[in-house]
């Protein structure tokens, strides 16, 4: 059954104003999932509006009355989070495993924000002077908004969402026209949870959509996650019409195999790592640097694993990976391949020949060897299942080749020497750091880091940094001399 999207103002499920966009389709088969209008500036504007209305209310409502939809958001979530996972599997193509995985993720933030109470503390000093107590305190600011990406669309939506909402805040959310049913369903129990009308709003669209939200004075600040280029555009044009700003980047991570590392346990860490969400995901490590003195055996034990996994529909049993997000998408990554083989790097293993449903954006795990560090494939970022192993002559050249990407997202090691994870924590120029584990996702209840062309602006996604982004501290003196 094909879905009619709509956006949701002022607590009403509306079609946008705007022209059609491109059908929402299921990466597996191509089938039609949703059709999908795209918003207007005008759509846009009333949004804002609305949010400015309601936030003029919801700023003074007491702190424990504004988290008591949360409670109930978090129930609602869990309740539907198999409903959510199949919704999200048929619009984006990962595992239903994965998807799961993703919308537990989401609900920790959900969960994180009913602490909103304690989190927004600021603090107080009787007699900081002579007569004079002074008290910090923390205010909402207004009319938030969040643009999140097609590779996370139930989790990363989470991100921002409940602190925008517990804090005091309206907030609009424009998620990914390629995955937009997720965010709809989402928003469809925000409606559920009982939140005033016009505090939590929904508008489809594309670039349009984007820079009116930036641009719209009634803004306060955006979040952003998705490509390097598109988040420079958003972190600079955001700045320049006066909001705060948080962009998210692309990456390019890389794990580190150190020669005294558990091989085994370091190749399955890495294939998940680099083959998860069909490596379309700012924290997967595909490129593995690997210590000389046993690059040729991690590298014959990563191809003899990756050539068990199963790829097929997301929905199927016991599948390991699902398609990409569309053919032009899989076009792309099919490039990359092509330039990795004409720079010269040995295909050890080529996705294009793993068995595959002849429908939809599938493409098999590739491994290349032999990579120069820098080649295409070493230096940007493809957003597939592609995964470059580059040989370090020691740790001194590995930590040395991670530091010399553009991106500094992540980056995990593997090894059973303290010694060589102290230096790892210290010298290595990322901003999510994992030691023996293959992805260095941080709970909700720390910030999601990111360095370099991997992130811009001074306050990441999740935990204590989004209580900062979306209140300011204002300072309350007060004397009282005596009769």
């Amino acid at each position: 059954m094909t879905r009619q999207l709509q956006n949701y103002i002022d607590g009403r499920w509306t079609p946008a104003s705007g022209p059609a966009g491109e059908p929402v389709q299921n990466p597996a088969n191509g089938e039609t999932v949703a059709t999908i209008e795209y918003s207007t500036p005008d759509d846009v504007d009333e949004a804002v509006q609305a949010g400015q209305s309601a936030f003029e209310e919801w700023r003074n409502t007491p702190v424990e009355q504004r988290i008591q939809p949360m409670f109930e958001l978090k129930n609602l979530l869990e309740a539907h989070q198999d409903e959510l996972a199949e919704a999200l599997v048929e619009e984006h193509g990962k595992t239903f495993k994965e998807a799961k995985g993703e919308l537990r993720r989401g609900i920790e933030n959900v969960e994180v924000a009913c602490g909103i109470p304690s989190m927004m503390q600021a603090g107080h000093l009787p007699n900081a002077a002579p007569e004079i107590d002074e008290t910090a305190v923390r205010k909402p600011l207004g009319v938030f908004a969040a643009v999140t990406p097609f590779n996370f669309p139930g989790m990363i939506p989470l991100w921002f969402l409940p602190y925008a909402v517990a804090t005091g805040n309206a907030f609009i959310l424009k998620p990914s026209e390629k995955t937009p049913v997720t965010a709809q369903k989402i928003v469809e129990l925000v409606d559920e949870a009982g939140f005033p009308d016009g505090i939590v709003q929904l508008v489809n669209g594309d670039a349009d959509a984007v820079n009116a939200l930036i641009e719209h004075p009634g803004v306060e600040g955006v979040s952003f996650v998705g490509s390097t280029p598109v988040a420079k555009h958003v972190y600079e044009s955001a700045a320049k019409h006066g909001k705060r700003v948080q962009a998210q980047g692309g990456a390019k991570n890389h794990i580190v195999v150190a020669e005294s590392a558990d091989l085994d346990f370091a190749a399955d860490q890495t294939l998940g790592s680099a083959f998860a969400n069909t490596g379309q995901r700012c924290l997967a490590n595909p490129v593995a640097v690997v210590d000389s003195s046993i690059y040729d055996e991690f590298a014959d034990l990563l191809v003899e694993k990756a050539r068990e996994m199963t790829v097929a529909d997301g929905l199927s049993d016991d599948v390991d990976m699902g398609p990409l997000i569309s053919g032009p998408h899989r076009d792309n990554v099919l490039d990359y391949i092509e330039t990795g083989i004409e720079e010269g790097a040995e295909l050890l293993l080529d996705g294009r020949e793993t068995d595959v449903p002849a429908e939809g954006s599938f493409l098999g795990p590739t491994i290349f060897g032999d990579v120069d560090p820098d080649a295409t494939i070493a230096r940007e970022e493809i957003f597939g299942p592609v995964l470059a192993l580059v040989e370090a002559e020691d740790f001194d050249h590995a930590i040395d080749l991670v530091n010399r990407s553009d991106f500094g997202n992540a980056s995990s090691l593997f090894t059973d020497r303290g010694s060589d994870a102290k230096r790892f924590r210290h010298e290595v120029e990322a901003g999510n750091l994992a030691v023996n584990a293959g992805t260095a996702a941080p709970m909700a209840f720390f910030h999601f880091g990111g360095w370099k062309d991997s992130f811009f602006g001074d306050l990441h996604a999740q935990g204590e940094d989004m209580i900062h982004f979306y209140t300011d501290k204002a300072i309350y003196i007060e004397r009282w001399p005596d009769a």
